[in-house]
This record gives C-alpha cells, sequence and structure tokens, in this order.
C-alpha cells in the first residue's frame, strides 16, 4: 500500500463530478489521502472523500472513466486522465490488498512520540497542544479524517444512506438551512447528531422514520453543526495528547484512535449544544423550533425554550411534502 501510495501521492487531475442524478456535473480536482479519493472544488476545498478500497469503475475499458463511492451511491466521477485512472486502479487494488506489518521502526517511532507527548504536556499543557494541533491540521486533512471516521462508523451500522430522490431532497434541505458540508443519514438509531471533522454531519434514518415534520431533519443538521466549535477538538481529547503529538508530527492520527472515536459516537454519549444556541441557528435559517422539542425532551435534553419561541415572521417552507417523504426514504433501496 504504503509504495503505490508514494507514487501517486501528489498527482492530481480536473474531473467532472454530479452530486445526485439530478444534478449538473461541475468541474473538480481530484487528488489521493492516505486511503481515500479527495475530490475538491477548484479553489481546493474539499468536497467529497471516497474510499479508495470501495470505490467503483462503472465503464471498465472506455474513456473517460467513470467511477461510483460504492454500488449504491448516485454520485458519479468522470475522469479522462490516462495516469490519474491507471493510479487509481492501481492504488485501491492495493489497499484492498494491504495488511500492516508492525515493526521494529514502529515501536522506535512510538515511543519517540510518547516522549515528545510527555514534553509537549510538560511545557503546553493538554489545552494548548490541542489548540496548536487543530491550528496545524488543514481542511483537506480533516476533511480525510472525517471520512475515515465515517468509514469505521458505517462498517457496524451499514452503508449510509444514498437512495437517488432521498439523496436530492437532503441536498434541498442543505441548501434551505444554507449549510456547508457533507451531510449523511445512516441506516440506524443513533444516540444524536454528530459532525465529524471536515463539517460532516451524520444523522440516524430512525429519526427521519419517527417524525412526521421536514423541522425535525432541519433541527437535526442544525443540532450537529451547533454542537461543537471545532470537531477536530472533541477527536483529540478522546484520542489522548500521544495522538495529538502523531498529528502535529505526521499529519495523521492512528487507525485505533479514529475506530475508537467513532463507536463512541455511535454508543453516545455525544456532544450536545446549548438551547440558546440551537434557537440561533433556527432562528438564522427563519425555522421554528417547536417541532423538534420531542427530540430533545426525549434524548433528556432542555427542550423549554425551543417549544416558547414565536415562529420567525416570513420563515419558508422547510421542504415540500414530496421532498420529505423522499428524504424520510432515502434508506429505501
Amino acid at each position: 500500500m504504503k509504495t503505490a501510495l508514494d507514487r501517486y501521492d501528489r498527482l492530481e487531475s480536473l474531473g467532472l463530478w454530479r452530486e445526485t442524478a439530478d444534478a449538473q456535473r461541475r468541474e473538480v480536482l481530484v487528488s489521493f489521502g492516505s486511503a481515500t479519493l479527495v475530490v475538491s472544488d477548484t479553489a481546493e476545498r474539499p468536497l467529497t472523500h471516497w474510499s479508495l478500497p470501495a470505490v467503483m469503475r462503472l465503464n471498465p475499458g472506455t474513456t473517460p472513466a467513470i467511477f461510483s463511492p460504492g454500488p449504491d451511491s448516485v454520485e458519479r466521477l468522470e475522469i479522462d486522465d490516462a495516469e490519474m485512472i491507471e493510479a487509481i486502479e492501481a492504488v485501491r487494488g492495493a489497499l484492498g490488498r494491504a495488511q500492516p506489518r508492525p515493526g521494529r521502526l514502529r515501536t522506535l517511532l512510538t515511543l519517540a512520540l510518547l516522549a515528545a507527548a510527555g514534553i509537549a504536556a510538560a511545557s503546553l499543557g493538554p489545552d494548548a497542544l490541542r489548540s496548536q494541533a487543530r491550528g496545524a491540521t488543514p481542511a483537506a486533512q480533516r476533511a480525510e479524517l472525517g471520512a475515515r471516521i465515517l468509514g469505521h462508523m458505517q462498517a457496524r451500522t451499514g452503508p449510509a444512506c444514498r437512495e437517488a430522490r432521498g439523496t436530492a431532497a437532503l441536498a434541498r434541505l442543505r441548501s434551505r438551512l444554507g449549510t456547508t458540508g457533507q451531510a449523511v443519514v445512516l441506516p440506524a438509531a443513533l444516540p444524536g447528531p454528530v459532525v465529524l471533522p471536515g463539517g460532516i454531519a451524520v444523522i440516524g434514518q430512525a429519526t427521519l422514520a419517527r417524525y412526521d415534520d421536514p423541522a425535525v431533519a432541519a433541527g437535526e443538521l442544525l443540532s450537529a453543526r451547533a454542537s461543537v466549535e471545532d470537531p477536530l477538538d472533541p477527536l483529540l481529547r478522546q484520542a489522548g495528547l500521544r495522538a495529538t503529538v502523531t498529528l502535529m508530527t505526521t499529519g495523521d492520527l492512528p487507525a485505533e484512535s479514529l475506530r475508537d472515536y467513532a463507536d463512541r459516537l455511535l454508543d453516545g454519549p455525544v456532544p450536545v449544544p446549548s438551547e440558546a444556541r440551537l434557537l440561533e441557528r433556527f432562528a438564522r435559517a427563519r425555522i421554528s423550533p417547536a417541532a423538534y422539542a420531542p427530540v430533545r425532551t426525549e434524548r433528556g435534553q432542555d427542550a423549554a425554550l425551543l417549544l416558547t419561541q414565536t415562529p420567525p415572521e416570513g420563515g419558508a417552507v422547510v421542504l415540500s411534502d414530496e421532498d420529505w417523504i423522499r428524504l424520510q426514504g432515502i434508506c429505501d433501496l
């Protein structure tokens, strides 16, 4: 795996990406992460990360090559750069065959990192160390960490829901809320909505199915993004000082730290925004928060203020009835 990635780690190409079946294709920049294919806009802001072992080529032997992030996905990526096409095939094959091989060098590096963590913690303090690590982690690396955590979550819940009409409805809801970053629905009941590094908002399909109001879906996305100031911070707090120093020195986190964090997000507890912070988000989106109060109450969270707020003047419809039904069925394939 390392040889294949080393060979192509600086390779980039242009491509055409389509997020949903009815979306227009847009020009994007394609590059490699440590285990993902990174799709960025022309300003180099990451749009999505695809797990390389799961990437599928839909038209073998034909150019431009058309790729998908998985068998149930409606996303499409067209590439006509022969070198990039060859690289994707080579790297995803190498990732699928690779097995970890710990050895003496890894042991020495681990000891060095532990020593560095002790020195850094003693001189800076844990909070300052985490702050430095957050400041030194660029957007592309954050997005890749988030994508890998999401991959570990999907290993337990099943693949993210990608029914075409539901995915299009989710995209329209994101646009309605004015939020940036990906939004993902997992086919499971979650302790609550969460946001991953890179701004990936994750919600559970069970909540969408249980409540018959699109304001609940809006509340889940708003709550996820309001739950923490920086999604990297709770990850580093759980991962510990050694992993934080690893991120600062190598630009990556140990796989076990990402897997453990994914387990925590699935098993709870998860970060929860204050009512005041959540109300600000509802007000900004011009949506009444009352419909979201039962969700908070069921989870044992404060909800009294949500019920007493006057509906905003001039508030627009959250989603059409048709789109709400489609979003509720996003996991129906």
